[in-house]
């Protein structure tokens, strides 16, 4: 009787200690091996992703000589000025370039954490013992309700990574966003573009919302400058005083490595009944025109001054200073 009795009291305790040893031994030990496992992937995953930024953000472009227009033989001066032109260049496409790198280095790092640890969480639950067929299925479905109430979430992060790849526009850019908002990128995300303004204030403005964009300092911007002159000066000598002066500006060491063309008058570009208007244009480097566009104006004004070119009355007066002048 004894013996009976202890054999069916071992098999009583056998299923107690299989299942204490499977959640004390077995499942612990599954949960650790998929920790180590998720630590060990999204280790090696975000080293990568730094090697690649690191490698990419140390591969220095090579500065490349501007094309000699019409085989004309440069100075030794020229050739410094060229050269220094060039590397402005350079630079403002490698601080782009660099900005674009660190932020999608950053995008990816947050896309191989997410997915690591999903896959970890649900390998956890299942070693628990927890069905996790219908929580993957309902993932879709919370997914689908989530992007309905978060449209316009899901949108800015949309256009935040086709802003990245096809690389629209980067840190240290001007750009025009509309609805009057125009200034300096400082800082751009997959959701927020942030400008800083002429006047100082931070705009923080959700890049779904940005429908068009123009980029004011890419590749080359373009110094343009109106000079209204009475109707009673001499077209020619307007002229040649504007191109004159134009030319000085642009010849100017403290300007000439902003340049990236000779200053083109495109004469009267408008007619009105108490003045004309005389446009001057440049092609300077990036974000380099206002600087020569303060300048141009204080230039050519002082130059006209000087030639004796009488400026126009407040627009709507409609008579000239020489007939003005007479009467007196």
């Amino acid at each position: 009787m004894a013996i009976t009795y202890l054999l069916a009291s071992n098999q009583t305790l056998l299923p107690d200690s299989m299942v204490a040893r499977e959640w004390l031994v077995d499942k612990p030990i599954a949960i650790g091996i998929t920790l180590v496992v998720a630590f060990l992937v999204h280790w090696i995953l975000v080293r990568l992703i730094n090697k690649f930024a690191r490698h990419h953000l140390n591969l220095k472009k090579k500065v490349t000589e501007l094309p000699i227009i019409g085989g004309v033989v440069r100075t030794e001066a020229q050739k410094i000025e060229d050269d220094a032109r060039a590397k402005a260049m350079a630079d403002s496409r490698e601080q782009r370039r660099q900005s674009r790198i660190t932020t999608l280095a950053a995008v990816s790092k947050s896309a191989v954490a997410i997915i690591v640890w999903v896959w970890a969480g649900l390998a956890i639950l299942s070693a628990l013992g927890v069905n996790v067929t219908p929580i993957i299925a309902s993932a879709g479905v919370v997914g689908v309700a989530i992007g309905f109430g978060a449209q316009s979430l899901v949108k800015d992060f949309l256009s935040g990574i086709f802003m990245l790849l096809e690389d629209q526009y980067g840190v240290g850019d001007t750009i025009d966003v509309g609805n009057g908002i125009v200034g300096d990128v400082e800082e751009v995300t997959l959701r927020l573009t942030t400008l800083r303004d002429i006047d100082g204030a931070i705009w923080y403005v959700r890049n779904g919302e940005i429908e068009r964009v123009g980029n004011l300092s890419a590749d080359y911007s373009i110094a343009r400058v109106q000079i209204p002159v009475g109707l009673a000066n001499d077209p020619e000598k307007v002229t040649e005083v504007i191109r004159t002066a134009a030319t000085n500006v642009c010849a100017d060491k403290n300007f000439s490595p902003a340049i990236m063309g000779e200053p083109v008058l495109n004469g009267v570009t408008e007619f009105h009944p108490d003045y004309q208007s005389y446009r001057v244009s440049v092609r300077t480097l990036p974000g380099q025109q206002w600087a020569l566009q303060r300048e141009l104006y204080a230039r050519i004004l002082k130059a006209m001054n000087d030639a004796g070119i009488a400026t126009p009355y407040p627009h709507g007066i409609g008579i000239s200073q020489h007939s003005a002048g007479a009467e007196n």
